[in-house]
């Protein structure tokens, strides 16, 4: 379930790129943020790095020790315009000296009113403490999300050191990545945000192994409750997705980014242990994933192994699809072959052998005789620490026994 920097007014105003008139840079240094949601103020931190010239700007949102750079950032006379090509979204707004005020917007949806945010220069912290800094978030948690549809039991996962909390939290499709806050008297609360949806959790103790709080995005809020448990798990991940009854293979048959149709038939799977990752360039737990899988096939892609991206996109537009997942390819450094599936939900239609997709993403471990022999639901990524570690361990141990086999 995931920033900061900008302004510096130049001693001396430059000349906008592509025309005569001026505007000033960002500020350099850190900026402190607020997205004005409808159930309160979600606050984001940044910094910001110019060098001086519109063309070297780097805005770097920041989540506790998750740094996210984002880059080709422009500016129109007293306007900036700050890209997140990750998500496909974009800060934008007006400079006033050492404020921003505008919108965050995504841009791939038609006519997107956007989150109107406002951000200040200076060190600011991202929430003010009230009163003495507490001992008791450390370690794990039942964390329970209360809906009318059914509570969701998920874990939670706090480090304290002195009146800052870090953590996360992990449901049975991903985690909420990377959250930073304070915890005092008043209880706690974090925030994050990474380039696509703001989250805000404010709690307070019952006791001190219970609390009670709202999680709150940019559409609106959830009322959570915790219990301290330092068993707390998830539900097994492996036994969460399943094939339908009759089928033991895969058979779909994708283009990828030249447009050449490519399937497990093909030579270059043929008696390999072969990872299948189901994804989406907007997922930010996929992102995480192929982070991790983009390195770890450069290692062990000699071993006869393979690894293919099953894409499921917002749009089927080529020229957008092309763009997106260009863009994933290049962050990530991925050499494995990533295909474009569809939109996302016509997963049915191109994996007719699983029943049901619970989660972007997923992974799909087949063995050398192209059988599907164990799928992973979700991904907790290096927000969850022990339990990334905990994942990664099972990954390797699971591809060590598959290309064991004869």
């Amino acid at each position: 379930m995931k920033k900061y920097s900008m302004f510096l007014l130049a001693a001396l105003l430059l000349p906008a790129t592509g025309n005569s008139q001026n505007h000033p840079l960002l500020k350099q240094g850190k900026w402190r943020a607020e997205f004005a949601a409808k159930e309160g103020k979600i606050p984001f931190v940044f910094e910001v790095n110019n060098e001086g010239t519109p063309e070297a700007s780097v805005v770097t949102l920041i989540n506790g020790t998750e740094r996210v750079p984002l880059q080709g950032i422009t500016y129109k006379q007293d306007s900036v315009f700050i890209p997140i090509q990750d998500y496909d979204t974009q800060l934008s707004g007006v400079l006033k000296g050492d404020t921003i005020e505008g919108v965050f917007k995504r841009l791939y949806a038609d006519n997107d009113p956007g989150v109107p945010f406002k951000a200040v220069w200076g060190a600011a912290p991202r929430f003010a403490t009230q009163g003495t800094a507490v001992a008791g978030a450390d370690g794990k948690w039942d964390v329970t999300f209360v809906s009318e549809k059914g509570d969701e039991k998920n874990v939670g996962i706090f480090s304290r050191q002195g009146a800052t909390l870090t953590g996360s939290i992990l449901t049975n499709t991903g985690d909420l990545r990377f959250l930073e806050g304070v915890i005092d008297a008043s209880g706690f609360r974090l925030s994050a945000f990474a380039g696509l949806s703001p989250y805000l959790i404010r709690a307070q103790f019952i006791d001190k192994d219970h609390f009670e709080g709202t999680f709150i995005t940019s559409r609106g809020s959830q009322q959570i409750k915790g219990t301290r448990n330092n068993e707390a798990a998830l539900a097994d991940p492996y036994r969460l997705t399943q094939l339908r009854e009759g089928y033991a293979t895969l058979g779909f048959k994708l283009p990828d980014l030249q447009n050449k149709l490519v399937s497990l038939s093909d030579a270059k799977y043929r008696n390999k242990v072969v990872v299948v990752s189901i994804l989406g360039s907007w997922c930010p737990n996929c992102l995480d994933e192929m982070s991790y899988l983009a390195s770890w096939y450069k290692e062990n892609k000699d071993r006869g192994v393979e690894i293919v991206g099953l894409a499921f996109e917002r749009k089927n537009d080529p020229e957008y699809v092309h763009k997106v997942l260009s863009n994933l390819v290049k962050k990530h450094g991925a050499t494995y072959d990533i295909l474009f599936a569809g939109k996302i939900g016509d997963d049915k239609k191109v994996l007719p052998e699983i029943d049901g997709l619970k989660s972007y993403p997923t992974i799909i471990f087949i063995d050398k005789k192209g059988k599907v022999r164990k799928i992973h639901t979700g991904f907790n990524g290096p927000a969850t620490g022990l339990f990334y570690e905990e994942f990664k361990t099972e990954f390797n141990k699971l591809i060590d026994d598959l290309l064991k086999e004869n």
